[in-house]
């Protein structure tokens, strides 16, 4: 194979994180290339979350009881004005997902209403730049 044909690896989390445990790169979509979050606006948590499949949005995510991924990596952000571009599903119980507000692809994150303060965006379903 190729070199350049061989799929990319994920970034080491000591190339995502700084000392202080927040975000060193830009966070962005990984569809459409959008900004989600700059540099040193979220902090890195390990938190156990459910997220359906990612597909653009047709709907509601989560409601027809489809597959997804139980993921543990998350960038933390307090404060939703701390984002650079997402988008906030209907409401799926007392969840609300976040996708890219570009292109509406998600969910890449999740945000639960009991609790106005977090927002996770999955280190998985983003880029980093």
């Amino acid at each position: 194979m190729d070199p350049s044909e061989q799929p990319k690896e994920s970034p080491e989390r000591s190339e995502l994180v700084s000392e202080e445990g927040k975000n060193i790169k830009s966070v962005l979509c990984q569809r459409c290339g959008s900004k989600v979050l700059c540099p040193g606006m979220a902090v890195c948590v390990e938190k156990e979350l459910f997220l359906p499949s990612m597909r653009k949005k047709s709907g509601s995510f989560g409601s027809d009881g489809s597959d997804g991924d139980t993921l543990t990596s998350f960038w933390l952000v307090h404060d939703m004005f701390d984002f650079e571009n997402v988008g906030f599903t209907n409401d799926v119980g007392r969840i609300k997902y976040l996708i890219c507000a570009d292109c509406e692809i998600g969910p890449i994150g999740w945000h639960c209403l009991d609790d106005k303060k977090s927002y996770y965006i999955a280190l998985e379903r983003v880029n980093h730049e």
